[in-house]
């Protein structure tokens, strides 16, 4: 909604028409709907991809299996990263509703580290993959491993991203009534990514290493 009127000088100011303002209306709540909405166009994205590893995660066309390429315990610990990540970014909102920005920028930034870690040590698995001759053209079952987990991975470096350009913006203007919609627009964001992981987790690596 805008409306429209000008201030002139003169005689010309006891005409109304001649005066003009423009002032807008953003809807309330209309930026979470809206992100609501694509984080439901984003369940489908995931739902296809755990779909396709259904159909695939037993093809291995007398490659490796997931019993024989997955390690439990780098994984957990990568769960673990991401997990507390989500713990961390909690920590950044209840700081925000009480207007600290410094304490809320230090609680991000963690977060970011936790997200770096995680990214990282997936990567690490990747390139051991890689090298170990277990690449995505190896097996349809490595090909849907890879497209779920590394969709997965993208989404979070997306979110790194997001994170840094929101500090920036949360350092040079605070936390204004925009700003704090963006936060809560990634909140949204992280913890959904913590769900999808979660299901990664146990369907793909926790059930990938049953015989």
């Amino acid at each position: 909604m805008s409306e429209i009127t000008a201030p002139s000088t003169g005689a010309m100011s006891a005409d109304p028409s001649s005066r003009f303002h423009v002032r807008e209306h953003h809807p309330e709540n209309g930026t979470l709907l809206g992100f609501w909405i694509y984080l439901m166009s984003d369940c489908l994205l995931f739902a296809s991809l755990f779909a396709t590893y259904a159909v695939l995660g037993r093809s291995y066309a007398g490659g490796p299996s997931g019993a024989q390429l997955f390690e439990l315990p780098t994984v957990a610990l990568n769960t673990a990263f991401l997990l507390l990540s989500s713990i961390t970014y909690g920590f950044a909102m209840l700081e925000s509703q009480r207007q600290r920005v410094k304490s809320t920028l230090v609680w991000l930034a963690i977060t970011g580290l936790f997200g770096a870690a995680f990214l990282t040590v997936e990567l690490r698995e990747f390139a051991h993959l890689i090298h170990e001759g277990a690449g995505p053209q190896r097996s349809a079952f490595l090909t849907s491993f890879f497209s779920l987990v590394g969709t997965h991975g993208l989404h979070v470096t997306f979110g790194i991203v997001w994170l840094i350009t929101l500090m920036f913006q949360l350092g040079r203007h605070g936390l204004t009534a925009a700003n704090q919609r963006r936060l809560m627009c990634l909140s949204m964001f992280w913890h959904f990514l913590d769900v999808v992981w979660i299901g990664v987790f146990t369907f793909v690596y926790l059930m990938g290493v049953l015989p």
